[in-house]
């Protein structure tokens, strides 16, 4: 028939044919648009005829009967053209069935719990119904058209990336819906390429232009979004629950037997759910998307803890400015100015400053303690969750390496680091609002005051001893030493600081160097509490300073005064007219130091100091 169609001229005959070939292509093309519905595994050898008797068909109806064709003399591969459009009006036929079915079995199963989503259901479908397509349909078109798998797995590609479209189109938020269906897609997807470039190995362009025609799903890039939007969310939604917790704390004792804030226990738990809401969510575990969410958890509990800390003050907080230098009148001590019995009212065991505060004030030093306890707890509790982060990501069968899984379960560097700082400067707070402000009126206001001998460290031991009880007993026992020990250096601090910079009320002869000493070795006592309390080492070197200036205490004026001398040369020179420079007060108090030596003068009672400090800077008597 090819033959004769080739060489024939007669109209007739012509016309006849192509009536009788368009027939017979009717007949076959009926069968090989859909062919999905016609041919299955049982039949499928009759499938080879029917598309040679097709395609046979078209191609005398194009090249031999169309009259265009002949003048045109394009080179179209007929076969190949016919083919394609086979493969691609089955592969949409068979798409539109899939969908219609899954769709049909969704409405009939709605009651079932926890039911797949349909997109979801139609990928496994559309997966198997590729996998058909290859191994039974593909070898038969192969011999018409060399990339048959390839344009299938592209034509259901493109089907279901339209579906796919519209259900991402109405997705805003990370639901478990959505994550399936893009996790099914992505899986879809990846089969499908896979075919595909299978399909192209042996063709002239390796299957490229087969490739470029799958648009890609980006099923990766929209979970990602989706996560970091959840992510965003959620740290939004911490960082309000934070503040407003802070806004309701009042940071009470007796609000709990561990002694640490409410808030911050429902803070944890917040952030616990928060990381056990992430690992439930049905995604790949992608360590990046981890890692957002753990800096953002940890931004907020960084703010927490920096709102714990704020407003508690430190050291330069309470410790008092210190008075202008002033000399001593010699013999200004009168004896019967501060007799014993007239400063009972000092000696009185008072209830101690601790215990008082009252339960609103925030920074009260059982307020403190409970914010030093949260931040501790705080701490704990971190470990704890990097701890759970890493077995959960180890559990995910996400393949990371070791290196990096622990890299993950410390991203609470923000925070961690804030309780560290935060601890150090809560105890120092503590330590010095407890000795520079509650414990004034027995420091500051007593200690020294007139007569030395009358004015002695007990009343400052007794308190301070009641305060250390109450304090051990609220405090977390693994911040108990550093509070203890900062109280120590607080009292050591005051201590100097009565000694070197107490105001004209103190006065100190050589002979008081011997009752000072054993108020010293009181105090340091109190704190090693027969070696139930600190640890010697410790408490000796802490003590160094105050030891080295009690030394000088017991040093006579004329030693003093040359030492001054020498000294302040050394570091300044002569000034105008030759005088000593008056050095600066630097609050390194040290045997060595031009300014401790002076201060000791100051405080010095006896006639050649005031004579040496007025003739040398005429300092005053009075402030």
């Amino acid at each position: 028939v090819e033959k004769d169609a080739k060489a024939t001229k007669d109209p007739v005959y012509s016309k006849i044919l192509s009536s009788t070939l368009s027939s017979i292509m009717g007949w076959a093309e009926k069968r090989l648009l859909a062919y999905h519905d016609t041919f299955y595994s049982g039949n499928i050898d009759l499938m080879q005829n029917v598309v040679s008797l097709g395609v046979s068909a078209a191609k005398i109806l194009v090249e031999d009967i169309s009259h265009e064709y002949r003048r045109k003399r394009k080179e179209v591969d007929v076969a190949h053209n016919r083919v394609d459009s086979y493969i691609r009006s089955s592969i949409r036929t068979a798409f539109a069935q899939e969908m219609e079915k899954v769709k049909s079995s969704k409405q009939l199963s709605k009651d079932q719990q926890n039911p797949l989503p349909v997109l979801c259901i139609l990928a496994q479908d559309l997966n198997e119904l590729a996998f058909n397509e290859k191994e039974i349909y593909s070898p038969i078109l192969k011999s018409w058209h060399p990339l048959a798998a390839g344009v299938a797995v592209a034509t259901l590609h493109a089907c279901y990336g339209n579906e796919l479209k519209k259900f991402v189109s109405g997705i805003s938020e990370l639901t478990p819906d959505a994550v399936q269906v893009l996790i099914a897609a992505d899986k879809l997807e990846k089969d499908l390429v896979q075919i595909a470039v299978e399909d192209s190995v042996d063709s002239d362009d390796g299957g490229k232009a087969i490739i470029q025609e799958m648009t890609p799903y980006e099923a990766d890039a929209i979970i990602s979004s989706l996560v970091k939007l959840w992510t965003r969310t959620r740290v939004d939604r911490f960082k309000e629950w934070v503040d407003r917790n802070l806004q309701q704390e009042v940071w009470n004792p007796r609000a709990n037997k561990e002694q640490f804030a409410p808030s911050a226990v429902e803070v944890l738990r917040i952030m616990d759910e928060t990381l056990e809401a992430f690992f439930l969510l049905p995604i790949p575990m992608l360590p990046v998307l981890l890692s957002d969410l753990m800096s953002g958890l940890d931004r907020c509990i960084q703010h927490y803890i920096l709102k714990a800390r704020s407003g508690c003050g430190s050291r330069s907080t309470f410790v008092p400015t210190m008075p202008a230098l002033t000399r001593c009148t010699t013999g200004s001590k009168f004896r019967g100015v501060f007799k014993k019995k007239d400063r009972s009212h000092i000696a009185h065991r008072r209830k101690p400053q601790v215990g008082t505060i009252n339960g609103d004030n925030s920074s009260g030093i059982p307020q403190l303690c409970v914010r030093i306890n949260t931040l501790q707890h705080i701490r704990t509790e971190l470990g704890v969750l990097e701890k759970r982060t890493i077995t959960h990501l180890r559990n995910s069968g996400a393949t990371l390496a070791d290196d990096t899984v622990n890299g993950l379960g410390k991203k609470f560097e923000l925070s961690a680091a804030a309780c560290v700082e935060g601890i150090q400067q809560l105890c120092e707070a503590t330590a010095y609002k407890l000795v520079f402000h509650d414990l004034s009126p027995v420091l500051w206001d007593g200690l020294y005051v007139g007569e030395v001998s009358y004015s002695r460290i007990e009343p400052l031991l007794q308190e301070l001893e009641q305060n250390l009880e109450i304090i051990s007993a609220t405090v977390h026992d693994r911040v108990r030493t550093r509070v203890i020990t900062d109280i120590m250096k607080a009292s050591f601090d005051g201590f100097l600081l009565i000694l070197l910079a107490g105001g004209p009320s103190r006065a100190f002869t050589q002979q008081d160097s011997v009752v000072i000493e054993e108020d010293f070795k009181f105090l340091m006592d109190l704190f090693w509490s027969n070696g139930d309390g600190l640890p010697a080492d410790l408490i000796d070197k802490h003590s160094t300073t105050v030891k080295r200036v009690l030394a000088l205490l017991h040093t006579d004026t004329e030693s003093l005064i040359e030492q001054f001398r020498g000294l302040t040369l050394d570091s300044y020179g002569f000034s105008d007219k030759s005088r000593l420079p008056l050095p600066p007060t630097s609050g390194q108090w040290s045997p060595t130091e031009p300014n401790t030596l002076l201060r000791v003068l100051c405080y010095r009672n006896d006639e050649i100091a005031t004579k040496f400090l007025k003739k040398t800077y005429n300092l005053p008597k009075k402030l």
